[in-house]
């Protein structure tokens, strides 16, 4: 267990005022690329060391490895150079998604910069239907994979039939390849142009499609054995469908896998095999497993500036591992990293704000729409206790823990005082903003220890040791309720230690205990955790990213054996409770629904998720997530300020493509 050191706690809660002052000046305009779709420049150029490997006979002309239609974009300030390595840190072989949160985008579509409009991507354009039932995608002509293969609708339909549609692959329905309960079909139009069809309305594929969602790019997805495509030329002879049981079976073994599916998924795993084609602007070229993961230049990368120039200007990007989030810190103070906001501690502000002019680099602070920073996440199918799963699933006990926290002192030392304490609501204004901070920042998120004790009382833990703690159901010894954190992001843990100290004046004995990160997901789908502090990501429009706010999969920390029922449709698991069921099916009907109609029903799951509290907010709608950004002054086409969202991945909304070094 760590706990956060009473001096370090002294010395925060001195400096919020100034330092809340101070940050808000650190919070720029708004900035980003212009995505061009009406213009393909008359010439093409190409970094240095590509034009030598075209002059050597080794690569094509770079006319021939883009193609005609090309994903130009305008950058944020000028035209930029070629040349230069990316420095970064990650924490180990569990932090891919670092990459897919800075330069692995390869989804279909995008969002634009203010993360308002979806904009095209890997595919050129779509077009929906007016029943919503067909999804067009068109294609680039002339993309190829990294490996000089082209990138065609035969990608597509190897994806949904050999891989999506394989039942021990993808045991469950894929979550985006459904709508309604009613599944989604890929179609080939021709070698440019690919169908999806729907037999109920899907009007939030395309969103899906831009976004964090099981068809939403084989970068991050392949590894699941989802994506929406896949290199077929390169994948298919890891399959028995193409290369027979016999022999797929043998190299599992051989590489020492229990089987023919954990070899095949490893095998498409972008992070750790360095022969995987890819459609990302870096090809992988050390694999994420040891200390240094590295990327290089894709010489089939589709991006360019409206100049002609290829992207990306930066030739490589190197990430070296970190133990925990001080040495994370303490690298971005001595200026070894050229962007870097991920696992970057906003309590760290002030000493990176002392040491810019040393370090060479600045710092800009791009606060979420999220409300659930860091949420309390209780698990309402805890099975290991009774007594306490009941406790756990009953509303009264979550609201009483949400009333017994002290969230503005949460906020002064944690977060600053740059962070707005309350509920997981989402920012007021957005989509599915359920209503007025007042109503619902608010709602059973206020500070009443007294109330928060009355309720507890009339639950019947009535009951107390000689030390003033409650004692369990069954009245034998104290009811302790352990809260599992993990290092990642920010301090959850110290956090958490400021709930436990909340929770003595309710009489609950909180045991806060940070595990690794992937042994805490292996507790959580384990339906082996009590409590959990996470973030809600991507809760601010939850069409764009997994839900983490109610129960869709084993890994929902407030009942994974609920999820693991809607996961599995009905076949595994345990049925949710009415509610939880109820906002289910809210969202299912949402998915088919109209914008208009869409956006009340996405205000009513608010409603009922913030009545509920199966998420309990604590701080949020700051830059404590991945909005501390720590930029070195000689990279350039850097905006002021960036969408900090897991739905647009920041930076990669900030489109590091066009980021470069000033010689």
């Amino acid at each position: 267990m760590k706990r956060l050191m009473a001096a370090s706690i002294a010395a925060l809660v001195l400096a919020p005022l100034p330092l809340a002052a101070q940050g808000t000046e650190l919070i720029g305009e708004l900035e980003g690329v212009e995505i061009l779709t009406d213009v393909v420049p008359e010439t093409y150029s190409e970094a240095p060391d590509l034009a030598e490997l075209v002059a050597a006979g080794k690569l094509p002309p770079v006319e021939e490895r883009v193609g005609p239609d090309p994903l130009v974009l305008r950058p944020i300030h000028e035209i930029g150079e070629y040349g230069g390595t990316w420095r970064r840190a990650f924490l180990g072989p569990n932090d891919w998604v670092n990459g897919t949160r800075g330069w692995l985008h390869d989804r279909l579509f995008f969002w634009n910069y203010t993360e308002t409009e979806i904009v095209p991507n890997i595919a050129k354009a779509y077009e929906v239907s007016d029943d919503g039932r067909t999804t067009t995608v068109h294609l680039r002509q002339g993309a190829r994979w990294s490996d000089g293969e082209p990138f065609t609708a035969d990608d597509f339909v190897f994806w949904y039939e050999d891989i999506a549609q394989n039942a021990e692959i993808n045991p469950n329905p894929i979550p985006a390849m459904t709508v309604a309960g009613k599944p989604v079909q890929i179609e080939k139009v021709d070698d440019y142009t690919v169908r999806f069809v729907s037999e109920n309305p899907y009007y939030t594929l395309p969103i899906k499609m831009a976004s964090v969602s099981e068809v939403g790019g084989f970068s991050r997805f392949g590894q699941y054995g989802q994506g929406a495509y896949a290199p077929e030329h390169y994948l298919k002879q890891f399959l028995p469908k193409h290369a027979g049981q016999e022999a797929v079976d043998a190299m599992a073994t051989e590489a020492g896998f229990d089987n023919w599916v954990t070899f095949f998924l490893d095998k498409a795993n972008g992070f750790r095999n360095v022969d995987l084609p890819a459609m990302t602007a870096w090809k992988l070229v050390r694999p994420i497993t040891g200390d240094i993961w590295e990327y290089e230049r894709n010489p089939y990368s589709i991006w360019m500036d409206e100049a002609g120039n290829q992207l990306p200007y930066i030739d490589r990007i190197v990430l070296t591992k970190a133990e925990d989030l001080e040495v994370v810190a303490l690298r971005a103070i001595a200026g070894e990293f050229d962007s870097m906001a991920r696992h970057i501690d906003l309590t760290k502000l002030p000493v990176l704000l002392e040491n810019q002019e040393a370090g060479d680099y600045r710092v800009h602070l791009d606060t979420s729409s999220m409300g659930g920073e860091a949420y309390l996440c209780i698990n309402a199918s805890y099975a290991a206790d009774p007594a306490k799963g009941e406790l756990y699933a009953n509303p009264d006990f979550r609201r009483a823990l949400s009333l017994g926290i002290n969230r503005d002192a949460i906020n002064e030392v944690l977060f600053l005082g740059l962070g707005t304490p309350g509920s997981i609501a989402p920012r007021e204004g957005t989509v599915f903003s359920p209503g007025p901070d007042s109503e619902f920042r608010t709602m059973w998120s206020t500070y009443e220890p007294d109330r928060a004790n009355a309720m507890l009382d009339d639950l019947g833990l009535t009951e107390r040791d000689s030390e003033g703690y409650r004692l369990h159901p069954d009245g034998t010894k104290r009811l302790t309720i352990e809260l599992m954190t993990y290092l990642s992001f920010m301090d959850y843990t110290a956090l958490g230690e400021m709930v436990a100290e909340n929770y003595k004046d309710l009489g609950l004995e909180l045991n806060v205990v940070e595990y690794e990160r992937t042994a805490s997901q292996t507790r959580r789908r384990a339906n082996e955790s009590e409590m959990t502090i996470d973030t809600a990501w991507g809760s601010e429009n939850f069409f764009g990213h997994p839900s983490e706010i109610w129960p869709i999969s084993s890994y929902s920390c407030m009942g994974p054996e609920f999820g693991r029922y809607v996961a599995s449709q009905g076949g595994e698991g345990i049925a949710p409770l009415p509610e939880m069921a109820r906002v289910e099916e809210l969202f299912q009907s949402a998915t088919s629904a109209p914008p208009e109609e869409r956006a009340e029903l996405g205000r009513e799951i608010w409603r009922i998720i913030l009545d509920q509290q199966w998420a309990i907010g604590t701080v949020g709608l700051s830059p404590a997530i991945q909005g501390v950004r720590v930029v070195s002054n000689a990279l350039g086409n850097i905006p002021a300020r960036q969408v900090n969202s897991a739905i647009i991945d920041n930076p990669a909304g900030a489109r590091p493509e066009q980021w470069y070094f000033k010689n």
